[in-house]
């Protein structure tokens, strides 16, 4: 009689998971510990590859990257990395950055 061992013991076994379960346990409860809050991009930083950068252009809605990050980049996609929107070389407003003994300290730009 060896199928009257242990007959129900995987009777409460789920292949889904409850609303409780969800809410409370494992699924869709996230503590709020966890969640980190938003940090701006500095500056004088590009948007592509979040470092320094020398040679600076910006788009029309404000981002900022590094001239030899973000030609190569348009080239192969011909879109916003972060918008994701069509963008080609032309639309690219070159930056002049001045920089003192203790950092950045302003922006020049001319708009086309």
């Amino acid at each position: 009689m060896l199928y009257a061992m242990g007959k129900k013991q995987h009777s409460k076994d789920r292949m889904f998971i409850t609303k409780t379960e969800w809410a409370t346990e494992w699924g869709g409860a996230k503590s709020k510990e966890l969640s980190t809050p938003f940090k701006r991009l500095p500056f004088y930083c590009c948007a592509l590859t979040f470092t320094p950068f020398e040679d600076a252009v910006c788009t029309r809605d404000g981002s900022v990257f590094e001239l030899m990050q973000i030609m190569p980049y348009i080239k192969k996609y011909g879109k916003h990395p972060v918008t994701r929107v069509p963008l080609k070389q032309a639309d690219l407003i070159p930056l002049t950055f001045h920089k003192n003994s203790e950092g950045w300290s302003s922006l020049l730009f001319a708009l086309k």
